[in-house]
């Protein structure tokens, strides 16, 4: 939460009802504030998208669809979704869009209860590659309700594509298994994804394709990535990460008969009354995203990936697949120190400011509580206003600190240099709604 005079009123407000909460929330500004948040998945919303879901729209039921509800006094419910999904479809140039599911994994499942039935096959990237746990983890119940088949990325390290979409292999994984559903689309997947390639294979093995677009949603609507549209049959996503908007998650398509299969699978199939007060604030970040200064936005967060990148890779670190044509890269953390474990790095660099995730790399031969990797994002520092200069210094500190193997000293170093960088580049507040 921005230090401006509506977010200090807020806080206020909340303080004279509940000073426990008002604490934790002060706290949680303060963090925010100054430290260097490197997730991926993470954002700075606007105050304008923020304050959108702190309104009195969260006090209405409004189960259904708009003009089709269960409940009356839905008015301008009706009017706040039908915006959502019009700024939607324009924003993503698509035909139909729901905005109604909470989450991107809560849009995975309507989606799974809508085109299969128990037990059908669907095709996904292997897990360990980059894949998500809603796109067929063993305990998550796309892998226990369906039967998933995986196709990996390229292993062979000559290859100069190594660590990317194995093409060939997606297209024999799925003429053997002929799965009823393709999916495409990544949480930890640093290059473009090949859309036009894929429906060509959905369509040679009868499959229906789908991209989670989740992480590059952003990059999309600004057109710095390839439209999953006309070549995927339906698309879903988050609202947050690189889109900036609250987090919630979002279905988009041209068919309209898959249009009506997923509305009746997310309600009543998976959800009941949707949170309309996010729907308001999905509006607003949609609204945003189709401001010019988006597209310059997604620019500068590709070029600060790619600056971010090539300092790790002149510091001694290796970023999986050779570099990042995105916002995120997956370093493998053993090409600068063999023994240093991906949580070890996480819980170091958040001692001095820096706060990333530890993440696997491909065919990582560590758990996944230890990983030899590091997952890094740019959205969130450049809507802070970091360009590639500050992103080369953001790099220093992420070796000094893993170089001193967490030392106290060096961390607390680091974070008061972090503090004074952060204090320039201060988080968007209400007197500039839309980040730069």
């Amino acid at each position: 939460m921005a230090n401006d005079h509506i977010s200090e009123a807020i806080s206020d407000l909340i303080r004279a009802q509940d000073a426990d909460a008002a604490g934790i929330l002060a706290r949680e500004s303060e963090r925010q504030e100054h430290t260097l948040e490197l997730i991926a998945s993470e954002n700075h919303a606007s105050p304008a998208v923020m304050y959108a879901m702190g309104t009195c729209m969260t006090n209405k039921y409004a189960e259904g669809y708009p003009g089709r509800r269960y409940y009356g006094g839905c008015e301008f419910h009706d009017q706040a979704e039908e915006l959502a999904r019009d700024r939607a479809k324009k924003l993503f140039g698509c035909d139909f869009a729901n905005v109604q599911p909470h989450s991107g994994a809560q849009a995975n499942a309507a989606l799974f209860l809508a085109l299969l039935n128990p037990g059908d096959t669907f095709a996904s990237l292997e897990l360990s590659d980059g894949g998500h746990l809603s796109h067929g983890l063993k305990v998550n119940m796309s892998g226990k309700w369906f039967n998933p088949v995986h196709y990996p990325l390229i292993r062979d390290e000559n290859s100069p594509a190594f660590e990317t979409i194995d093409y060939e292999a997606v297209e024999a994984v799925c003429m053997e298994h002929k799965p009823k559903l393709l999916m495409c689309g990544y949480s930890a997947y640093p290059r473009v994804i090949d859309f036009e390639r894929f429906r060509q294979i959905a369509d040679k093995c009868g499959a229906i394709l789908h991209a989670d677009i989740a992480h590059i949603a952003g990059l999309i609507a600004a057109g710095e990535h390839p439209s999953p549209f006309p070549h995927c049959h339906v698309v879903t996503t988050t609202t947050h990460k690189t889109l900036r908007g609250p987090r919630g998650g979002l279905f988009l398509t041209n068919d309209e008969d898959l249009a009506k299969k997923f509305d009746r699978a997310l309600f009543p199939g998976t959800q009941g009354g949707p949170l309309m007060h996010v729907v308001l604030s999905k509006a607003v970040a949609f609204g945003e995203a189709l401001q010019p200064s988006f597209k310059h936005y997604q620019q500068q967060v590709k070029a600060n990936a790619r600056a971010l990148a090539m300092a790790l890779m002149d510091a001694g670190y290796r970023i999986t697949s050779g570099g990042t044509d995105n916002h995120l890269m997956l370093v493998d953390l053993r090409t600068r120190d063999a023994d240093l474990t991906g949580a070890d790095a996480e819980k170091w660099l958040e001692s001095a400011g820096i706060i990333c995730n530890k993440n696997g790399i491909p065919q990582d031969p560590r758990p996944p509580m230890k990983t030899s990797g590091l997952r890094l994002g740019t959205p969130a520092l450049t809507t802070r206003g970091f360009k590639e200069e500050q992103m080369t210094t953001v790099a220093s500190f992420i070796d000094r600190v893993l170089e001193s193997k967490g030392d106290e000293s060096v961390a607390e170093q680091v974070r008061s240099e972090i503090r004074e960088l952060c204090e320039k580049f201060p988080l968007p507040n209400a007197a500039t709604a839309t980040p730069a």
